[in-house]
């Protein structure tokens, strides 16, 4: 009964070390997207179809941790539209509009865009997570991870996520639905910003619409303390003032 005992605390204790391990896997990958638990990024999204680029946009989106993004269009004839994330709640707001308008985090921006991919997903926050492998992307020596939604909410309930075995930099993630069918996938390009290894660029691809892709850009990304005010809804539908 004892040796029983022990076999099974051991088990335990490795199963918490492994979990506290995934945690701090998932924390640095994060950081090589978010690296700023208060910034303000400036993002392009393009579209291409049968590798030609069809559309693009422009985006500021500014994050302040805890689950709050506010995303301003800055392409014209955009102009003054918002997207507010605030924990599971998602707002559209109008100009001129008296009221905010509900939407969901897979709400398309462009392409196969997004608010969830823009705003400020945080895998750390947002997923529990296992190593499944060790595996080879792209000539990149890899651990392979399953993550698990924490909330029903999120955008996507199972992501299978790559990152570099010898830093944690994200190298490509498979995306599925709460049906666990994969909606997309995508390929993070990292290089370097101001002296820091951050993500530049994210490939998605559509797994319906295989002709198309669609490109997201970090064109800079600065830590910018922001006001609580930018993050409430009814706020941002009485004032015209935009970071």
């Amino acid at each position: 009964m004892f040796k029983h005992t022990l076999i099974a605390a051991a088990f335990a204790l490795c199963g918490l070390a492994q979990a506290a391990d995934v945690d701090d896997i998932l924390r640095k990958a994060d950081a090589f997207r978010l690296p700023d638990s208060s910034a303000q990024i400036e993002t392009l999204v393009q579209t291409y179809k049968d590798g030609k680029l069809d559309k693009e946009k422009r985006y500021q989106v500014n994050t302040k941790g805890a689950g709050k993004s506010l995303i301003l269009f800055r392409t014209p004839g955009e102009a003054g539209q918002k997207v507010l994330m605030v924990g599971d709640d998602f707002w559209m707001i109008m100009p001129g509009s008296a009221r905010p308008i509900r939407i969901t985090p897979l709400q398309k921006l462009l392409g196969d865009a997004s608010t969830g991919d823009i705003a400020n997903l945080s895998w750390a926050g947002d997923y529990t997570g296992t190593v499944l492998r060790e595996v080879e992307v792209d000539g990149v020596h890899c651990l392979e991870l399953e993550l698990a939604a924490k909330r029903k909410s999120l955008s996507y309930q199972r992501i299978v996520l790559q990152v570099g075995a010898k830093d944690y930099r994200p190298v490509h993630a498979d995306l599925f639905a709460t049906s666990n069918r994969r909606l997309k996938q995508a390929n993070y390009t990292v290089g370097a910003r101001e002296g820091k290894p951050s993500v530049l660029k994210v490939v998605l691809i559509d797994e319906v619409q295989t002709s198309r892709q669609t490109v997201v850009t970090t064109l800079s990304a600065k830590p910018r303390q922001l006001g609580d005010e930018l993050f409430n809804a009814m706020y941002l539908t009485r004032s015209d003032i935009a970071p």
